[in-house]
């Protein structure tokens, strides 16, 4: 699954860093094409030399080579790069990372890379078991970057625990199946719908609520990486990120959400409706602004079409249906009646009371109810993460469908 796979491996200065030379001969073994990018004192620990020998091009740390007049784009690099694998990477660089600091090569290229990430990092126990350590793995997996967790093992300072970095056959285990799952879903039409609607009350206001499509997006990102057509439909969120594979449908009222979802949901495979939308709209907004001084004793509103339920009604034979439901109490017989109520394949349940879930967070606790099977819930993850689990019990159920 890597020939012809182009891998950026960045080495920053740990001890690991010994064992890259090995990592990039099992590479150019699978005939994969391998640029080394270091950090300075990544030399301190492994050769240009050494590194260069093994994958046949130039090792590069500086942006400018003076011997050869040679300017290295992290631009360029980070848009060359099937996948970019960060080994050994040091607490250090991971802080960098989760800031987004640019302070040598190797970092303004993790910034420029629209590839998939992966990092696996490599220090000392006590080190890993650091808050600030954790938490910057959490923030570079939020980010949707692959992580590779470190052994338990003899470490350099003498100590045994965590920290060893996986060695150069797992690191490569890792791409190939990364890269054999990514085209699971080729040639599969994905459509989503994600964020809210904002219902207006006159030209200035509106009725809405807080989703900010983090959820849907990272759904759709998660898609297109296994190979799918996705449109996703995408409510009134701020976001300026161009997606490969993901055709984007910005929408606004609920009104233009059901008319988008039920036009693109004739030419799904597949649809996950994670959009939060209103459940009333105003009767009649105000063609101008509402005056403060002219008050406003009462908003008439009126149900919204339940763009859900229309869809469950458009379903066809072959095609899989995936609903959202957010709930407050009773949250698992609410849910399966909502997916008995819709004709749903699958429903994910989450709950308010779960602290780290709903709304505008980074992290999210769902709960994955489909006909006739218990409900299987999941721990608190990244948003990216849950995202893979939705996907693989879709995956399954798309099996059982064929």
């Amino acid at each position: 699954m890597l020939k012809g796979k182009k891998i950026i491996v960045g080495i920053t200065g740990g001890i690991a860093a010994y064992k890259i030379p090995f990592l990039v001969r099992l590479l150019k073994a699978e005939v994969a094409e391998v640029q080394v990018v270091m950090t300075p004192f990544a030399h301190e620990f492994v050769t240009p030399l050494s590194l260069s020998t093994v994958s046949g091009r130039s090792v590069l740390t500086d942006f400018f080579d003076k011997k050869e007049g040679t300017w290295h784009s992290h631009v360029d690099l980070g848009l060359w790069a099937d996948a970019l694998l960060l080994a050994p990477l040091t607490a250090n660089s991971m802080a960098k990372m989760a800031v987004g600091m640019a302070d040598n090569l190797l970092m303004t290229v993790v910034l420029s890379a629209r590839c998939p990430v992966f990092f696996a990092p490599t220090m000392d126990f006590d080190m890993f078991q650091h808050p600030t350590t954790k938490a910057n793995i959490e923030k570079l997996q939020s980010l949707g970057y692959h992580y590779i967790a470190p052994d338990k093992g003899a470490l350099a300072s003498g100590l045994v625990g965590l920290g060893r970095m996986k060695e150069p056959q797992v690191l490569v285990n890792e791409l190939k199946s990364f890269f054999n799952n990514r085209e699971v879903l080729h040639g599969k039409r994905v459509m989503i719908s994600a964020g809210p609607t904002h219902e207006p009350i006159d030209p200035v206001r509106f009725i809405g609520n807080s989703s900010s499509g983090k959820m849907g997006i990272a759904l759709a990102k998660a898609f297109a990486a296994k190979g799918a057509e996705v449109d996703l439909v995408l409510g009134p969120v701020e976001t300026t990120e161009s997606f490969q594979r993901i055709k984007l449908h910005r929408v606004v009222t609920a009104a233009q959400m059901n008319d988008a979802c039920q036009a693109l949901f004739q030419h799904a495979d597949i649809a996950v409706m994670a959009a939060a939308v209103a459940d009333f709209t105003p009767v009649k907004p105000a063609t101008g602004k509402i005056k403060k001084e002219k008050g406003l004793n009462k908003i008439e509103l009126k149900s919204t079409t339940d763009i859900l339920a229309g869809l469950g009604r458009m379903k066809k034979k072959g095609q899989l249906l995936v609903g959202f439901a957010l709930e407050t109490d009773n949250e698992l017989e609410n849910a399966q009646q909502k997916l008995q109520r819709k004709n749903l394949d699958m429903i994910v349940l989450n709950s308010l009371k779960d602290p780290g879930a709903g709304f505008g967070g980074d992290t999210n606790k769902i709960t994955l109810l489909r006909p006739n099977e218990a409900p299987k819930a999941f721990n608190l993850k990244s948003k990216p993460e849950v995202a893979e689990d939705i996907i693989n019990e879709i995956i399954q159920m798309a099996e059982v469908k064929k």
